[in-house]
């Protein structure tokens, strides 16, 4: 398992000055997810189709996120990773990294994905406040994470105890 020390309390960033680092551990974040989130039956549309990792706006992970992804399957689903431009364009998705870029439209997107089973991530202020279930939150130089339960729990998803243990639970209406 790729980067399973991550889950485990945040990676510290001080001697990293790259931005591209700040966002190859949080592509690691979204593989590692896909392993702790249980998805309803009818998320997937056969057996084996893949789990999909979609990324919303401006792309800050570049090919990173697919060579972390490449060749690795969870639940005997292969993982991919597909590029929106638009939330209109997103059929079908599993785990969507929402990004800075998409700030201003995110009523919008929340609005258009409610109900569909998909866990939905980012890291901009006020995002799990507004729907989102999983905020990044740069704390002391370690990229941390912020869980809205009850968001995930409407879109179907069941988040696994060792997911939720090194994550700030938040309270509806919290960030």
């Amino acid at each position: 398992m790729i980067f399973t020390g991550l889950i485990l309390g945040g990676l510290n960033l001080t001697a990293q000055t790259d931005i591209s680092k700040e966002y190859k551990v949080k592509a690691a974040f979204l593989y590692n997810f896909s392993q702790f989130v249980d998805w309803p039956a009818e998320a997937f549309p056969e057996v084996r189709a893949p789990l999909v990792i979609g990324v919303l706006g401006e792309d800050p992970f570049g090919a990173y996120l697919d060579e972390i992804v490449r060749g690795e399957k969870v639940n005997n689903h292969p993982l991919v990773v597909q590029r929106y431009r638009r939330v209109e364009e997103i059929k079908t998705c599993h785990i969507l990294y929402v990004s800075q870029s998409e700030t201003n439209q995110l009523e919008q997107i929340f609005t258009s994905l409610k109900g569909r089973n998909i866990l939905m991530v980012g890291d901009v202020d006020g995002f799990t406040l507004r729907g989102g279930m999983i905020r990044f939150v740069t704390e002391k130089n370690k990229i941390r994470f912020r869980i809205n339960v009850e968001a995930a729990k409407a879109a179907k998803l069941t988040i696994s105890s060792k997911l939720l243990r090194p994550a700030e639970i938040v309270a509806p209406g919290k960030d």
